[in-house]
């Protein structure tokens, strides 16, 4: 490993302690727990952008998840960065995420506004430190710190700062000082961003809402498709579409680890960071060249316009939001709706919003139609 990558034998260590493992190092131990605990085995049916019962090929939150963990571990690899622990928090990312992708969290949000709001980052942190019930001396995962971190990816002051009391130089600090998270937290958050692009454009073109010549206008896209095209012209043919579609993301996705990879080390060349710690304190490293992030930047703006915002996507994901909605009223108002564990808590609507971000798409469906007698999807 590079001298600025996380060390797990210099790791700040866990908020329980345990005696270490013979044959694992910290990270990979956090790895483990993450792969077989339930919030990510629920993954499998949370939606993605396409809702699950819109078809069996597209990305869930579970498959994204493992193609982040891919692509972060390649280039950690190259990097010199420590792959078991990029991997960890790339598996854990969205662990807190909601049923119904950004929809259902913008509806849990909503109903939580007068409780202290939900956001999905913080969420994940709740399911690894509280939500997880697997071992008999404390709550939660017990992940490693620089894991744990890792996953809180965005936090608001104020959300911070709540943390920062509970925690005092935790994991929530850096938002308070302005420093950066670990060198494998930067990659994993921008090897998040590169799979969705691609994957997303997948999906899009599967779903019919795209097409391979709205995107000729995306010039990531373009410029790679075309050299697809160049390459192997056999891929003009119809009956060859998907193919080509793959051929071309696949080129993509390649020309940006390759960026990232080749922007980082001559970040890192010249900031020069003597460990770990260091480079905390020289801002952001892991990056994009400045040409690639406008690219990626406008293919963003690409599927904001033509795939999240398409009408088919806007009225799907509108009544994910009316379950939401409807399932928060229902059991805030009447509690024994809820299993034991969440109906007894203290704080009521904090228990009701880890109840629902637990669900999975299908689960909250069937719940939704058993308390209201509505089928919203067929």
């Amino acid at each position: 490993m590079a001298v600025y990558a996380s060390d797990p034998a210099r790791s700040r260590g866990r908020r329980h302690p345990v005696t270490p493992a013979p044959t694992r190092n910290a990270f990979q131990r956090d790895r483990d727990r993450i792969v077989h605990c339930s919030a990510f085995r629920r993954l499998v049916y949370k939606t993605q952008v396409f809702l699950n019962h819109e078809g069996d090929l597209f990305r869930t939150r579970l498959t994204h998840s493992l193609e982040v963990a891919q692509l972060a571990r390649d280039i950690a690899r190259a990097l010199g960065l420590h792959e078991d622990l990029v991997e960890a928090i790339a598996l854990a990312h969205d662990l807190g995420h909601t049923p119904f992708g950004h929809a259902g969290q913008d509806a849990l949000n909503a109903c939580m506004a007068e409780h202290g709001g939900f956001e999905h980052n913080l969420q994940s942190l709740r399911v690894v430190d509280t939500l997880e019930h697997r071992y008999p001396e404390h709550d939660g995962l017990n992940l490693s710190f620089e894991t744990r971190e890792g996953i809180l990816k965005h936090c608001s002051k104020a959300n911070a700062q709540r943390i920062e009391a509970r925690e005092p130089g935790g994991v929530a600090r850096r938002f308070l000082d302005h420093t950066e998270p670990s060198l494998e937290a930067q990659l994993a958050n921008l090897a998040d961003e590169i799979a969705y692009n691609a994957h997303d454009i997948d999906d899009g073109v599967r779903s019919g809402l795209l097409t391979q010549d709205q995107l000729a206008a995306v010039p990531l896209f373009a410029q790679h498709r075309a050299a697809a095209l160049h390459e192997h012209p056999r891929l003009a043919e119809s009956a060859m579409g998907r193919r080509l579609l793959y051929e071309s993301i696949r080129r993509m996705l390649s020309a940006q680890v390759y960026d990232v990879i080749a922007a980082t080390r001559a970040a890192l060349a010249a900031a020069a960071p003597a460990d770990a710690d260091a480079a905390r304190r020289l801002g952001p490293l892991v990056c994009f060249g400045e040409a690639m992030r406008a690219q990626s930047t406008a293919l963003k703006r690409f599927l904001f316009a033509n795939l999240y915002r398409h009408p088919q996507v806007v009225e799907t994901t509108a009544r994910g939001q009316q379950v939401v909605r409807e399932l928060f009223a229902t059991y805030l108002a009447t509690p024994a709706q809820l299993p034991p564990e969440f109906a007894d808590a203290l704080d009521r609507p904090r228990a009701v919003a880890d109840y629902i971000a637990g669900m999975t798409d299908r689960f909250a469906l069937r719940e939704h139609e058993r308390l209201t007698g509505q089928r919203l999807f067929a």
